[in-house]
């Protein structure tokens, strides 16, 4: 019996691979890091190499001897899912290979029209899920869904434009582009090569899905638009779902949903979120007297010490602008209030805070200006998996939060659109209610709730004068 799935879900600092059944179990998984972004001139930032086809085919490889090993049988295997980084770039020669490496969605040039980089090797423009989808299936096929910022992309058809000024305005030529197909629309098959390099079974079925985001979104359940989702990623940002495109506002904007007809309504967001807990946890391994200390462990300590240290850090304000958001370009992430009572347990919870206190301001004005009146918080992604994250999070925005009951929300996404494709559930409601479980619940506590709406009046008053000192600097 065919009806395992195989999700691959291409995020922003690893590819996880996982096995997963019709009823959304994940019976084994791999994840395998991305290497740092090459950074250069220009706002040039780029995935080095070919390492997220790399990473794709080691983390495959690891998930399926999992899976072996565990008793497991690859002929079970129906589909694959496959999700990628949204507002990537990828460049490729007839060949289907990369004529230069992947560029993030960092780097300044996918802001930018094709015409001003266009290099004449390059015969195909995909976005990071249509370069892997080609590299499995020798296809020129992507998700429609997978396509936001420069683009000549009809958000409301989901096709590529039918007026000639948005390929001239993006500086890319429809011939260069790939066929569109929805969320759970058959990308091709995998090929023999890529079957060498993964281990996937040759002919297996590969089904379009999303971009990452929206395939997180599907995963972690967000079906309901009276709920709001918290993605707590590389890039963190709130999110609910809209029957109807509409045009963007001053702090949402829209993203296709990875099931058709529907959409995505997204708050202003943080840049490099949970990376800033990565950075610190490095910060803290670093000094430890064990040169191997185990990252895990270190994290671990981290969580523990902090659950310790009362809300507000003893006057520690962290402002998460890492990576400065587009609008705002002169400003810097900010610690304030240090002093020698300050340790790394409070500076790790000062950036737990920092984040949830940032988004509670950016989800509000998300939330009011579409009349969304939200009682339910779901949170996704790994800081999801922080129990003292999910705290803070209910406290400060002051409604239950519930975990999502599996790690990756985003392979879970993508194995829900793989199952519907290929016809194990006859659509996405039935898929979800099948495959998405409830996690964890987690209640405000109404003293603390009292205690960080003080502290989020304080944190919201920082950028009053922080803006002024960054804008002068630049």
């Amino acid at each position: 019996m065919t009806d395992l799935l195989l999700a691959i879900d291409g995020g922003s600092q690893s590819t996880k691979v996982s096995v997963i059944d019709a009823e959304g179990a994940v019976l084994a998984s791999a994840a395998v890091a991305l290497r740092p972004y090459e950074l250069g001139p220009e706002g040039r930032a780029v995935h080095p190499d070919d390492d997220l086809w790399d990473s794709l085919t080691a983390a495959t490889q690891q998930a399926l001897a999992r899976f072996r090993d565990a008793g497991g049988d690859l002929a079970r295997l129906a589909a694959v899912g496959l999700c990628g980084i949204r507002f990537c770039r990828a460049l490729l020669d007839a060949e289907g290979r990369l004529v230069e490496p992947v560029l993030s969605w960092m780097d300044a040039r996918v802001s930018r029209p094709l015409a001003e980089q266009r290099d004449p090797r390059v015969a195909l423009v995909v976005s990071a899920g249509g370069y892997l989808a080609v590299r499995l299936t020798g296809e020129r096929r992507d998700s429609a869904a997978s396509y936001q910022g420069m683009w000549p992309l009809d958000p409301v058809t989901r096709q590529w434009s039918a007026d000639p000024e948005a390929f001239a305005r993006t500086g890319m030529p429809r011939d260069l582009l790939p066929h569109l197909v929805d969320p759970g629309g058959l990308l091709g098959t995998v090929t023999a090569e890529a079957a060498a390099a993964s281990g996937l079974p040759v002919g297996l079925p590969v089904y379009a899905t999303g971009n990452d985001k929206a395939v997180e979104a599907l995963g972690a359940g967000l079906v309901d638009p009276g709920t709001t989702l918290l993605s707590l990623g590389t890039y963190i940002a709130a999110m609910t779902v809209a029957e109807a495109h509409r045009p963007d506002g001053d702090v949402f904007w829209v993203n296709g949903a990875a099931e058709p007809g529907r959409y995505l309504v997204e708050s202003v967001g943080i840049r490099r979120g949970m990376w800033t807990v990565t950075w610190l946890r490095r910060l803290v391994t670093a000094a430890c007297a064990e040169p191997d200390a185990d990252p895990a462990a270190v994290q671990a300590w981290l969580e523990r010490e902090a659950t310790a240290v009362p809300a507000g850090c003893g006057g520690l304000r962290v402002v998460p602008d890492w990576l400065a958001p587009g609008d705002a370009p002169h400003r810097r992430g900010t610690i304030l209030g240090l002093d020698g009572s300050h340790g790394a347990a409070e500076l790790h919870r000062a950036v737990l805070e920092g984040i949830v206190l940032t988004m509670r301001r950016h989800t509000a004005a998300m939330e009011t200006a579409i009349g969304l009146v939200a009682d339910r918080l779901i949170v996704s992604g790994g800081g999801a998996r922080s129990p003292l994250m999910c705290r803070i999070a209910a406290d400060v925005f002051d409604r239950p939060v519930e975990r999502t009951a599996v790690e990756d929300a985003a392979g879970l996404g993508s194995a829900i659109c793989a199952a519907v494709g290929h016809g194990l559930h006859p659509d996405v409601a039935s898929a979800v209610k099948a495959m998405v479980r409830p996690g964890a619940l987690v209640h405000p506590d109404p003293t603390m709730v009292e205690r960080y709406r003080a502290i989020a009046a304080d944190h919201d008053r920082i950028l009053e004068h922080t803006d002024a000192f960054y804008a002068a600097r630049s």
